[in-house]
């Protein structure tokens, strides 16, 4: 059985497709993306703020609803 060899393109989305097209036809947009990442995430660790500690959730302290069963005669009347 011979093998076919086909061709196939990959898909890509519209979205994808325009944005592509858009940045072609509009060079300095790449400029200005790069000016954006550069403000959020180009950045050394030590140029980041710390985060905020973690809060831990508070022990137990002995209000927290506690189950009982009902009882016999408690169940006999329902």
């Amino acid at each position: 059985m011979k093998k076919r060899k086909t061709s196939v393109a990959p898909y890509e989305s519209d979205l994808t497709r325009f944005m592509r097209e858009y940045l072609e036809k509009h060079p300095e947009e790449r400029d200005s993306q790069k000016k954006g990442r550069a403000i959020w995430w180009d950045h050394s660790g030590d140029e980041r703020t710390a985060p905020e500690p973690a809060r831990h959730s508070p022990k137990a302290g002995g209000n927290e609803y506690l189950f009982e069963p009902l009882s016999e005669k408690d169940q006999e009347k329902k």
